[in-house]
């Protein structure tokens, strides 16, 4: 029966198996940290996809509403609060990938060298799915604000 056990334990050895679970616990505590500086980067952006759409919005509408001629400097400004939340996200995501494909490397390297007892399991990020989403829709206000199409 010890037997048994000793053969469940990574390399045979208490201490190895306590260490390979610390390690692995250690990954999945990055990969949380990594999900949260994504969704930090996505408020960010949303402030400003967000300021930025809103501004437009006000000034458009006084236009319509009081026959204001529309200023360029508004359009320009909501403009530029658009174009930053994206950049910020696109960066964001981009960074966010970039952190991921590194740390399964890492795993996967323990894996080959018998260090931990399985590689990350690759589930989809619901952080990413928002990121992306929310990238697409400021990519649709800079598209409106530039071409006027879609509702306002």
């Amino acid at each position: 029966m010890a037997q048994d056990v000793e053969d469940d334990l990574a390399g045979g050895d208490p201490s190895v198996e306590l260490s390979s679970n610390r390690t692995a616990m250690s990954f999945e505590r990055t990969a949380m940290s990594s999900d949260r500086t994504l969704m930090a980067v996505v408020r960010t952006s949303l402030s400003l996809i967000g300021f930025g759409f809103t501004i437009y919005t006000f000034f458009h509408s006084l236009h319509e509403q009081f026959g204001r001629p529309q200023s360029g400097a508004a359009s320009r400004f909501s403009l530029i609060l658009i174009g930053l939340g994206v950049l910020l996200l696109t960066l964001g995501i981009l960074n966010h990938l970039r952190e991921t494909k590194a740390r399964r490397n890492r795993r996967a390297r323990l894996y080959r060298h018998h260090l931990i007892r399985h590689v990350e399991k690759v589930k989809p990020s619901s952080a990413v799915v928002v990121a992306i989403l929310l990238l697409l829709a400021g990519l649709f206000a800079v598209l409106r604000i530039l071409f006027s199409f879609g509702p306002l």
